[in-house]
């Protein structure tokens, strides 16, 4: 049920509002629920952007590192950019409602040419640029891209490779043409020939076309992971977005003037949504980094104010910090275990509801000063006020490592399919085993079976040219998200996946999920998937760090050749074992893991193993290791 059809109170009570306000009801939760709305931005992302440009036009809003400088974009230097393409899309037909995709790393270009597809009236679609051919056709022709923007040769190969199977492309445009001097392909043109097509136009009636943008337009299309199937289209609206990112803002406290590192695939609903949308709205600054391969430095460089990325992310910092520890003299290791003892006091007080004593702040204060603020400098926390984590379960005990770092990391939860964001964990209140609470402008209930259900207008439209799934997802206005949760005093637990709960031949209900996370808060575990459904006892795949275990490897003289032989290795395999049993101690027997095996095969970013977001691809995995997968369980 979309809120306006609600009764609720207008805070403040205007015929014409020109200034946000606020709606407030009470949800079939029984909880008071508001939501703000801000007329002053219009009902679009493009009018957004215009109304920015109109009253900070002089602003720097983005930033990018180019060779080894960092460089701004203003408000009307965005505006500007976006213009151009859009002009340009309009050049070739391109008409509202048609479909353009963007093939490419995170970058500004990516920025101009989504919000110069909007701003034509069109409907953007991302692709993650670690993609196949085979899935960028797929993804091509269930979408009906007729404009796709790449961002330099190795995108275009894919492109050109998948055209065949795509009838409604019309033009393949390129950010960067290094290498293509001698490209002859008549779909195919540079940035800046397709920016001077579009230069050559009437620029009058751009400003008029977004004005004539609906709110209940389709904006976006964000593609799932196909983590269980073929990747389905998520249909967002401007006006699912716009409610999302003004109330989004508020909820975290982000603000004008914050900062943050923008690196996460724009494809993904983190980053397009949460990311740069609510920074665009809030007036914070992204940083865009150079490559994947200077995520570290550009984060120590920019030294974001917010912060936010998957669990991945922050376990590769936690795993760095021990290796590099275990490598540091004697007396720095105890120095360091001295002050993380001072976090951990105060971050236990902080969980438990209480302040710390005096003692434990003055102690606190001294690690923080001589260990605890250069670590975080190091890593490029220091001045982050918030950070948050989400789109995979996250261990408990990664919270608090960073909550004794001094680093707030808090846990949220939402899906592609609710804009992102649907429960936030309060920053002064923060639960362990939790994602936090239902935001404010939203409401969430559980199904009799426990099942996850959400309500609002952040709830998508439905899939792309799936009326059937759509029809099974929203019911009765209640997003089903396939999860299973816990409520308790308003805090929200999410057990598993529905599909993912493990039931032994005992007939023990199991989440593995728990289980998993303690595996991957090891410094030498990446991933890991359990197994079990339907036997009598747990086992599980395992994915090693490569770069940790490889050093380690080297600093205990196991000889290895290459990958595979690392993970064969007997330290190795005894190494990792010894990881097993640190997790199973904390788990019942029914719940502890008899065997594991280490998948032998060095995953990189385009292997069916992996989603995009680079999360095991459960059946997949189920299918392609059955064979690995049934040495564990010979003689049960």
């Amino acid at each position: 049920m979309a809120l306006d059809t609600m009764e609720a109170e207008i805070v403040p009570m205007t015929a014409v509002p020109t200034e946000p306000y606020q709606r407030r009801w009470v949800g079939e939760d029984g909880q008071q629920h508001h939501a703000w709305e801000d007329p002053t931005i219009g009902v679009s992302i493009p009018s957004l952007m215009l109304a920015r440009a109109a009253s900070d036009g002089g602003a720097t809003i983005l930033r990018k590192k180019d060779r080894g400088i960092w460089k701004g974009v203003t408000w009307s230097g965005l505006a500007h950019e976006a213009r151009r393409v859009g002009l340009g899309l309009k050049a070739l037909g391109f008409a509202p409602g048609d479909v353009a995709a963007v093939l490419a790393d995170t970058s500004p270009e990516w920025v101009f040419a989504d919000l110069g597809i909007l701003g034509a009236g069109g409907i953007s679609a991302g692709i993650y640029p670690t993609d196949a051919a085979a899935q960028v056709a797929y993804l091509l022709e269930n979408s009906g891209t007729r404009v796709l923007f790449v961002e330099n040769e190795e995108q275009l190969d894919k492109a050109l490779e998948a055209k065949a199977s795509c009838p409604a492309l019309i033009r393949i445009v390129i950010f960067d043409m290094t290498g293509l001097r001698d490209l002859d392909d008549p779909i195919c043109e540079g940035l800046d020939a397709f920016l001077a097509r579009g230069g050559a136009q009437d620029a009058s009636g751009w400003e008029p076309g977004i004005a004539a943008i609906d709110g209940a337009d389709t904006a976006i299309l964000v593609y799932t992971s196909g983590t269980t199937g073929p990747p389905k289209g998520a249909m967002l609206s401007h006006r699912n977005i716009l409610f999302q990112i003004v109330n989004g803002s508020r909820a975290l406290d982000q603000r004008r003037g914050d900062e943050r590192l923008a690196f996460l695939p724009m494809c993904h609903v983190a980053e397009r949504v949460a990311g740069i949308y609510q920074a665009l709205y809030a007036g914070t600054i992204s940083n865009y980094v150079e490559g994947p391969e200077t995520i570290a430095e550009n984060l120590r460089e920019a030294q974001p104010t917010v912060m936010g990325a998957v669990p991945r992310f922050w376990e590769r910092f936690y795993s760095r910090i021990q290796i590099e520890v275990q490598e540091a003299t004697w007396a720095q290791r105890m120095l360091f275990r001295w002050a993380m003892a001072a976090g951990y006091r105060r971050a236990d007080a902080m969980l438990a509801g209480r302040a710390p004593s005096l003692p434990a702040r003055l102690n606190y204060a001294v690690a923080s000063h001589l260990v605890l603020g250069n670590v975080r400098r190091d890593i490029g926390l220091d001045r982050t006020r918030w950070a948050f984590v989400g789109a995979a379960p996250t261990s408990p005990e990664l919270i608090r490592w960073y909550l004794a770092l001094g680093v707030e990391l808090l846990e949220v939860y939402g899906q592609t399919e609710n804009g992102g964001l649907a429960t936030i964990m309060p920053a002064d209140a923060i639960r362990l085993h939790s994602v936090g609470r239902c935001v404010p402008y939203g409401e969430l209930i559980l199904s009799p079976e426990g099942e996850i259900l959400l309500r609002g207008e952040h709830v998508f439209q439905g899939y792309w040219k799936d009326p059937q799934k759509t029809a099974e997802t929203v019911r009765d206005g209640w997003l089903h998200t396939g999860d299973m949760g816990e409520l308790t005093d308003g805090y929200l637990r999410v057990t598993d996946r529905m599909k993912d709960i493990i039931i032994t031949s005992g007939g023990k209900n199991v989440t593995p999920s728990e289980i998993e996370n303690e595996l991957k808060f090891s410094a030498y575990i990446t991933d890991a998937i359990v197994i079990g459904d339907r036997r009598k006892y747990l086992s599980c795949l395992i994915m090693i760090d490569h770069e940790n275990v490889e050093k380690w490897a080297q600093d205990h003289n196991v000889a290895f050749s290459n990958f595979s032989s690392l993970t064969r290795a007997d330290p190795v395999l005894k190494l990792i074992q010894g990881e097993l049993e640190r997790v199973n101690n904390k788990f019942a027997r029914v719940e502890q893991l008899k065997h594991f095996r280490l998948i032998e095969h060095k995953l990189e970013p385009e292997d069916p193993e992996l989603t995009p977001t680079m999360k095991l691809k459960r059946r997949f995995v189920h299918e392609k290791y059955s064979a690995l997968i049934e040495t564990m369980y010979e003689n049960a």
